[in-house]
């Protein structure tokens, strides 16, 4: 991978402090502490292989234009942002956790027209649409669980991990949409210009997964 030439993105956060170890077991190490710089761009210990740090939301459209060409990022935003313009080609199973529908535990009814908060509109859409059910969608970007709670909306759609959040506000887990763990992608150009660097590189990962 000497002459890889590689731009890899990575989510910060959660993710990233969960990748770290996964990449260095697959052999590429940041030159310096990506969570003590204020840098976005790092370089490597490899050669043209360079690592950015962006928000979650934001790496799909990094590789789909080709500003980077791999990105690692959990399902819930893939789903979200859906593209044809790059690969989805390994699960690192990290960051794992469930998107669920939620609502109050003392909800005995929902009416024939739900109103639904969540920050995965296209996601909420989907499902409610594949089951033929009428909903409004309400975006909100964060504290979803206050929706129900203050009759803004009948349910939720949200990332479930231990459940504690929903719980502490009165609400339950309902319908499950998707498992959600960190994948990793690739633009479609790049990995036909540089298969043999990406395709290393991910055959280093998945031994890592597996290990």
């Amino acid at each position: 991978m000497t002459d890889a030439k590689l731009v890899i993105a990575l989510t910060k956060g959660r993710i990233l402090d969960e990748v770290l170890p996964l990449l260095e077991q697959a052999g590429i190490i940041p030159a310096e502490d990506l969570n003590k710089s204020r840098k976005l761009i790092f370089d490597s210990n490899i050669d043209g292989v360079k690592l950015i740090v962006l928000r979650g939301s934001d790496v799909p459209t990094y590789v789909e234009l080709g500003s980077a060409d791999i990105g690692i990022a959990g399902k819930d935003v893939l789903m979200e942002k859906g593209s044809d313009g790059y690969y989805e080609p390994l699960d690192l199973k990290l960051a794992t956790c469930r998107l669920m529908t939620a609502a109050p535990v003392n909800q005995k009814t929902t009416p024939k027209r739900l109103r639904v908060a969540s920050k995965f509109v296209n996601v909420a859409k989907n499902y409610f649409s594949e089951q033929g059910r009428q909903v409004d969608i309400i975006k909100l970007n964060g504290a979803l669980e206050l929706a129900p709670i203050m009759g803004l909306a009948d349910c939720i759609v949200d990332i479930v991990d231990t459940g504690n959040t929903l719980r502490a506000n009165g609400l339950e887990p309902r319908e499950h949409i998707a498992d959600v763990s960190t994948r990793v992608i690739v633009n479609k150009a790049a990995m036909k210009m540089k298969h043999d660097s990406i395709q290393s590189l991910l055959e280093r990962l998945a031994a890592a997964v597996n290990a």
